[in-house]
């Protein structure tokens, strides 16, 4: 059996609110104007936090609050056509539901804003990674009692092997 230990890793990433509530509705993630990179990046189990300076690319009012949190599906990277010219990356994101939190009310708690009068500074790179201590904080905020997922973050090292089956486990097959 291949076993591989992974440390399990906590992002934002910068995206309007109304192509967050595409990737919602889809149950994907697309970053940085489609680029694969960020994708990539990322594994299976991570959690992935969107912040929204605004509710539409260019010309949507301010908003700057967390939008979204979701866990990386899979380690499914694909091309998704939305236009001839246009054709972003995604990548599978299973969302929980959550409500918006607006970063005003967190900026003393987070590490990476703490005492930083340019704490917008890390958002410019579009996706970036966080402390667990940060995703806690986000999350409790964003959905209450993160007691559901605390479950899944209490050990940051997971196994990625499957799931067993009736072969792999020497049962036979009907």
């Amino acid at each position: 059996m291949n076993v591989k230990i992974q440390k399990r890793r906590y992002w934002i990433g910068v995206v309007s609110a109304s192509h967050v509530k595409r990737g919602v509705l889809g149950g994907f993630a697309q970053l940085c104007h489609g680029k694969s990179a960020p994708l990539r990046r990322m594994s299976p189990g991570d959690w992935l936090i969107y912040y929204s300076p605004r509710t539409d690319l260019s010309k949507g009012e301010v908003l700057q609050a967390f939008t979204a949190i979701g866990q990386v599906a899979d380690d499914k990277i694909y091309e998704y056509p939305m236009s001839e010219s246009f054709v972003p990356y995604r990548r599978n994101v299973r969302y929980i539901p959550c409500r918006e939190v607006k970063i005003a009310a967190l900026l003393d708690q987070l590490t990476f804003t703490r005492g930083n009068r340019n704490w917008g500074y890390h958002f410019r790179y579009g996706h970036f990674e966080v402390e667990f201590e940060d995703f806690l904080t986000i999350a409790g905020a964003m959905i209450g009692d993160v007691e559901g997922i605390q479950h899944d973050v209490d050990n940051p090292y997971k196994r990625q092997d499957s799931k067993p089956t009736r072969q792999n486990r020497g049962e036979a097959n009907d």
